[in-house]
């Protein structure tokens, strides 16, 4: 399975874009929101999931790993496909997900285009078990807040997936601007946005 890509972004498109690895230009389908993240020429790394059918392999990127795994999650679910998947996502971030699941927030999840009310029952239903497993916050918005607090969880967060202690802190010196002019803006943001940093180095 391929888990990520990291690479120089060759294009952009309004639902995929195009990574270089190792000299193969890589085609990613990406939600609105992963793309926005994506500049041509710049390094990017994309957490990925490989679907694969009868007729076609088809690579799935997102901006974060917490994206990954809930899209992975989504198509557990009886009557959920990629494309839908991908459009809960691009509607609901997965904290807002995983708390609309979890107190049965139908109205949230009918937010999402092909979603109905049975068809939201039924993702409560078969996911609402499942979605512990998913390493998110419990928290349906986590804003970071005037304190410290957030630079602890975007810290671990980064070294949790790899990079050195003094990236990570780096990192988040450069996202805490982002903090002092709106300290609502949720981890979850500063989090992809310390990614970014550090991904164009």
């Amino acid at each position: 399975m391929i888990a990520s890509l990291t690479g120089t972004v060759l294009q952009v498109g309004p639902t995929s874009a195009v990574v270089e690895v190792g000299g193969l230009g890589v085609l990613a389908l990406c939600s609105p929101n992963t793309v926005a993240g994506l500049r041509v020429g710049h390094r990017a790394t994309l957490a990925t999931s490989l679907v694969v059918r009868e007729d076609s392999l088809t690579l799935y990127g997102f901006a974060t790993p917490d994206e990954r795994e809930f899209f992975e999650l989504l198509l557990t679910a009886t009557g959920v496909g990629p494309k839908l998947a991908q459009a809960a996502l691009a509607v609901l971030p997965p904290d807002e997900l995983r708390s609309a699941i979890a107190t049965e927030n139908l109205l949230a999840l009918m937010r999402v285009p092909g979603v109905g009310r049975k068809g939201a029952q039924r993702m409560v239903i078969e996911l609402k078990d499942k979605i512990n497993a998913v390493g998110l916050s419990s928290e349906p918005h986590t804003p970071a807040g005037t304190s410290t607090a957030w630079r602890d969880q975007v810290t671990q967060g980064l070294i949790g997936l790899g990079w050195p202690a003094k990236d990570a802190d780096a990192a988040c010196t450069e996202v805490e601007p982002m903090v002092r002019d709106d300290p609502s803006t949720p981890v979850a943001v500063l989090m992809r946005a310390a990614l970014q940093t550090l991904a164009r180095r």
